[in-house]
């Protein structure tokens, strides 16, 4: 069973990353345990716009690998024909709440970058806060929503960032701030954002 867990993961995790000129794009995964049911995604959109998803999903295992393929699937299918990362979330929603397992959800950030101007539009449904990374020091973009799967009808905020030369635009799930070391001391937030500005100098 492990096993197929295992196999499902991989195969609906990216194969390789998208090349956009002007862009550099990176992206880390490991589990926690055998299976867990963090997920990303990058999905080419019209006029040159790119999809980036990041999400978690309740539980372990065969299940939360058969939603993460499940959610991966219906927002590969909806973000190329909806405008904005909000009504993305919505239609993704309506989708899982009729079949998704009881006590099961999905946390997921969408966010849409146009790679010409640097805009980035950004909805979230109860997932980890992107960090921001600028000129001037670290911040969090912040738009509301329910995780997907719990209610139908639900309305996803949207905010926007601008990205310029320089700065970086940086999703996580809890696995990076809620690790723990062998003392298990929290890694948390703060050491995220020490890190990312460093990552500037």
């Amino acid at each position: 069973e492990m096993r197929v867990a295992q196999l499902i993961q991989r195969q609906f995790l990216p194969k390789e990353l998208p090349r956009v000129e002007g862009w550099q794009v990176h992206a880390y995964y490991r589990a926690a345990r055998e299976v867990g049911g963090d997920f990303y995604d990058f999905i080419a959109l019209p006029d040159g716009r790119l999809a980036i998803v990041a999400g978690d999903v309740t539980g372990k295992g065969v299940p939360a690998a058969l939603v993460m393929a499940t959610t991966r699937s219906i927002l590969r299918g909806e973000a190329p024909r909806l405008p904005r990362p909000g009504l993305i979330l919505r239609q993704a929603n309506e989708q899982l709440v009729a079949d998704i397992p009881a006590n099961m959800f999905v946390t997921c950030l969408c966010a849409v970058v146009d790679t010409r101007s640097g805009r980035v539009s950004i909805a979230n449904a109860g997932h980890n806060l992107p960090v921001v990374r600028t000129d001037t020091g670290v911040t969090e973009a912040r738009a509301r929503g329910m995780p997907l799967g719990l209610m139908s009808d639900a309305v996803y905020e949207e905010c926007e960032i601008e990205l310029e030369p320089g700065h970086c635009f940086f999703l996580y799930s809890d696995g990076v701030s809620e690790a723990h070391n062998p003392g298990r001391e929290m890694f948390g937030l703060e050491r995220v954002r020490t890190l990312l500005i460093g990552c500037g100098e």
